[in-house]
């Protein structure tokens, strides 16, 4: 990816970018910075340089072995892959006025040359080859075998140029003024940043073909699962009802102890008021006699609970109309306090019945 994708795609529009056999091709309009040379007018260069050659191996005699075999043999200047040699690409310059010169040869030593100064390069390794330039302030490697250029600094071309030289790359520099172009004109004054270097093109179309494959089994696994994904959904639905039904059922159990409890505190607090209050047998008491007794029975708690030494004075209760004793709020004990005085005897009751118990 490029920070300033305008200059990008002049650069992009002016380089060839295709996969082939035609990369001498790619590298000399890749230089030239336009579509200069194509395969017809490379191939007419090679086949004058066949004819040259076999002309001067015909000085010897025609009727020569070496001439026989030099016939028999097929050119070395293309083949029909779409290569062509370096003697191909360096007439091809010459129209141009440009002049190849071998790095570090004897001629380059001579003439001094630092690679940060110069313009461009083209590499050579076996049957490929490619151009590495300088558009405005910023080197470029401009291999056709690449998705796109790739940003070369200048710290790092003398390191990248002597990697090359180990691969086995045969680098020769290119001398002479180059053809004007737009993207180096654009590059004259604005500087790319590049966020991502590119890929090569068979790698990029492995990684295409991968992400498709994996894109593909995916999608089985889905079509394979889309049945099993509904039983996991249902599944996880019935564990929430379950865990939501053993939180009731807590509850429910929680609110039966308690009701439990409360009925063993009443039952205690009946055998406590059944063991105080005597019982007539055989007769059966009204309301009345019971709320009387059950007065008398909590007068004699609060003089048991007044302190020693104290005399409890008994409160004089006005009557109704009834002739009923009244509740006075200031002076008689309310239905409230009687209740919660009752609840209080029945647990300690109960507790006493608890230790009894634990005794025998």
């Amino acid at each position: 990816m490029w920070r300033n994708s305008l200059v990008f795609s002049h650069i992009h529009q002016q380089a060839v970018w295709q996969e082939g056999s035609l990369c001498a091709q790619h590298c000399l309009n890749n230089l030239l910075q336009g579509e200069y040379f194509s395969p017809v007018e490379l191939s007419s260069i090679a086949h004058q340089l066949d004819e040259e050659e076999r002309m001067r191996m015909a000085e010897g005699g025609v009727t020569s072995e070496d001439y026989r075999t030099f016939l028999q043999q097929p050119s070395g200047n293309m083949d029909d892959s779409g290569f062509f040699s370096i003697q191909v690409i360096s007439n091809a310059l010459k129209v141009w006025g440009l002049e190849l010169i071998l790095f570090n040869s004897p001629e380059y030593q001579r003439l001094r040359i630092d690679p940060i100064n110069e313009r461009s390069f083209i590499c050579n390794y076996k049957e490929h080859w490619f151009t590495v330039r300088k558009l405005g302030k910023q080197w470029f490697n401009l291999n056709s075998l690449l998705t796109g250029p790739e940003l070369i600094s200048d710290t790092y071309l003398a390191l990248f140029l002597a990697q090359l030289q180990q691969e086995g790359y045969s680098i020769f520099v290119v001398k002479g003024d180059l053809p004007d172009c737009e993207a180096d004109q654009l590059l004259q004054m604005i500087r790319v940043q590049q966020m991502h270097r590119p890929k090569l093109i068979g790698e990029e179309l492995a990684q295409l073909k991968e992400q498709r494959v994996q894109k593909t089994d995916l999608e089985r696994v889905l079509e394979a699962n889309d049945g099993s994904t509904v039983l996991d959904e249902d599944e996880e639905d019935l564990q929430r009802a379950l865990a939501l039904s053993r939180q009731e059922i807590d509850m429910e159990d929680e609110e039966a102890d308690l009701r439990r409890a409360i009925q063993l505190s009443m039952q205690g607090s009946s055998r406590s008021i059944s063991q105080d209050i005597p019982q007539t047998s055989g007769t059966h008491l009204t309301s009345e006699e019971l709320r009387k007794r059950r007065e008398a029975y909590f007068e004699k708690q609060q003089q048991q609970q007044d302190p020693p030494g104290q005399l409890s004075q008994p409160s004089e209760r006005p009557t109704t109309s009834s002739g009923a004793p009244g509740s006075d709020p200031g002076d008689a004990m309310s239905e409230e306090d009687m209740l919660q005085a009752a609840v209080t005897m029945s647990l300690e009751t109960v507790r006493n019945n608890f230790k009894t118990d634990g005794k025998k």
